[in-house]
């Protein structure tokens, strides 16, 4: 009798999606194997006096000689990519850090409790205070994986309130993710393609605030009207079985731990310091120096705001900085992909191919291209610094061609890096979250997919807009 689970445990096996770390690689290879297949050839480039920055000039493609990269010179372009990317590297490292020395403070679940305390009788107020809430999570601390820990604190007071699991799971898994997408502050997705693409880091935040404005809103609509309707009918919640199932207590909120005066000062100490950072970038052209030094401080102050010693910061320093190592490993291995199409001659043949194919379509399409290329490179890059370090070197000088600001460029990347990350099964954010639920993926797609329809259409005509005004 053939046994029918072989050929399953195969394709499992031998094609299922590979680690981050060896797609990267494999790019880097088709890279190396391009030299040898794409005519060499560059465009002039010169320094625009106005915005200070290395501009494409266009109709200046040219032919040159070709350097086709060998194989045995990858893993050499791939140690050179992770020390050109140093300072970025370092950046997220000391931001890793800081970020995980503030959260061994407490005060994130502090701050969540007393907004949980505060707005538990009040309905249904507290499905977009919980959205606003981890929102701001999202789009200063890139705050995705993480936000799992509090998935279940979101399910108790749904279900308080006579909602359901999929309701407390959404209004705190969504609002981490539309802050990470809105990016306002993150340096690991805008940050990153902000710098790459030579354009002051956080620059343009209010158009990105007004996406956040409006991400809140058609999210809130969206999860209010599910959780009237579970809350009328609880026979109509997708996660019915589970509701019947679960023996869970009603929450106690005075278990939930208090707001204490370290925590205020933590508080006020992140809020100087994105102060000073908003100051600094735009006053006095802050950049990688100035700004780690700004992260490696608030990170110092909020731990003795904590009442940490100087060891205990340091222990929860590293521990942060070697928790974002897969992150910081990226950027460097994706570097290794630019540098070998450069080494090559053959990048600018590239942006110049793209650039012909598209140049004749109108101008909305080509901002559109440009968007749902990130969504789809999204799916197998789910990294924001990864997608972010391989797709943007391409992106700007094809944006400088087509007449896309730079600033539009990187406003199409966090979009098409941030909604489907809560859709995709290989986000583990998602997968997290769904975990500590106990909701089925299944049921989360039957949720999910109206709001991530909405969401990618806002982001369409976001893109257009930034495209119609020249968003810089």
């Amino acid at each position: 009798m053939t046994d029918s689970s072989k050929p399953t445990s195969f394709w499992r096996k031998y094609f299922k999606m590979p680690h981050t770390f060896v797609l990267l690689v494999i790019l880097t290879l088709l890279a190396a194997a391009l030299t040898y297949l794409v005519p060499s050839g560059e465009f002039e480039r010169a320094k625009d006096p106005t915005s200070g920055k290395t501009l494409v000039v266009p109709n200046s493609y040219h032919a040159v000689e070709g350097d086709p990269v060998s194989l045995v010179e990858v893993p050499k372009a791939i140690v050179k990519g992770l020390i050109d990317s140093s300072d970025i590297v370092f950046f997220i490292f000391i931001i890793g850090g800081a970020f995980q020395v503030i959260t061994a403070t407490g005060t994130i679940e502090a701050v969540t409790s007393r907004v949980a305390k505060t707005f538990s009788k009040r309905g249904i107020m507290i499905i977009p205070v919980f959205l606003g809430l981890f929102s701001v999570g999202g789009f200063t601390m890139g705050m995705s994986s993480e936000v799992m820990v509090f998935v279940p604190l979101g399910i108790a007071i749904a279900r308080s309130l006579g909602y359901d699991a999929l309701t407390g799971t959404a209004m705190v898994s969504l609002g981490a993710s539309i802050g990470f997408t809105a990016g306002l502050m993150n340096p690991f997705n805008v940050g990153l393609a902000q710098v790459i693409a030579e354009v002051p880091m956080f620059s343009g935040m209010w158009l990105r605030a007004i996406l956040l404005i409006t991400l809140l809103v058609i999210t809130s609509w969206y999860i209010i009207r599910y959780a009237r309707r579970v809350q009328k009918n609880p026979q109509a919640s997708i996660v019915h079985n589970l509701e019947n199932a679960s023996t869970e207590k009603k929450l106690d909120l005075n278990s939930l731990p208090s707001l204490e005066l370290k925590h205020i000062l933590t508080v006020l100490t992140i809020v100087a310091s994105f102060a000073l950072l908003i100051w600094g970038v735009s006053k006095k052209d802050w950049w990688m120096e100035e700004l780690s030094a700004l992260f490696l401080t608030m990170g110092v102050v909020s731990g003795f705001c904590a009442r940490f010693g100087p060891s205990r910061i340091a222990s929860e320093f590293v521990k942060g900085a070697s928790a974002i190592t897969f992150g910081a490993f990226i950027i460097g291995i994706a570097r290794s992909i630019l540098i070998v199409l450069d080494q090559g001659n053959v990048i600018d043949t590239i942006v110049f191919g793209l650039s012909d194919a598209v140049g004749h379509l109108h101008g909305s399409i080509q901002v559109l291209g440009m968007y749902f290329f990130q969504t789809v490179m999204n799916v197998f890059i789910t990294s924001g610094t990864g997608l972010a370090a391989t797709t943007m070197p391409i992106m700007v000088p094809l944006a400088d061609l087509l007449g896309v600001t730079r600033q539009t460029s990187v406003l199409a990347f966090q979009m098409g890096d941030g909604f489907t990350n809560m859709i995709l099964p290989t986000s583990s954010a998602l997968m997290g979250s769904l975990a500590v639920s106990g909701i089925t993926y299944q049921q989360w797609v039957k949720f999910m997919w109206p709001l991530m329809l909405m969401w990618v259409i806002t982001g369409a005509v976001f893109v257009l807009i930034g495209h119609a005004i020249a968003y810089s």
